[in-house]
């Protein structure tokens, strides 16, 4: 059996994940579900920050101009919130350019906007 990086701690980000599409369905702005989902890992006892700068990586040198993840949770997985219709080729693009960019390995992109909650984990 594989075991995947980080597993306990990303199952705990789904669940919480899936938990706040239960609750609330496609609708609502991405801040509204950033705001649940910080607050379903709050009640779990799950670090996180949010609206987090982080460094970019090119070669040998890090650049003036910072990312800014949605959530950084225990400093190892970088979360993505989107509420629209469906995740695009784009979308999963720009969640391996930050991971590439910052050396983060894991990654969540979560989709609130769709009629079917919608999740891609993707490792660098």
């Amino acid at each position: 059996m594989i075991k995947l990086l980080y597993e306990d701690l990303t199952y705990k980000i789904i669940g919480a994940a899936r938990e706040v599409y239960k609750e609330l369905g496609p609708g609502f702005l991405e801040s509204v579900y950033e705001d649940a989902l910080c607050y379903e890992l709050d009640l779990m006892g799950i670090s996180y920050q949010r609206q987090l700068e982080l460094d970019v990586h090119y070669k040998n040198v890090v650049f003036d101009r910072k990312f800014r993840a949605d959530l950084l949770v225990e400093k190892r997985i970088l979360v993505e919130n989107k509420a629209m219709k469906k995740i695009t080729n784009q979308d999963e693009a720009q969640l391996i350019n930050y991971l590439k960019t910052t050396r983060l390995r894991v990654g969540f992109l979560f989709n609130f906007g769709a009629e079917k909650f919608e999740m891609m984990r993707r490792i660098f």
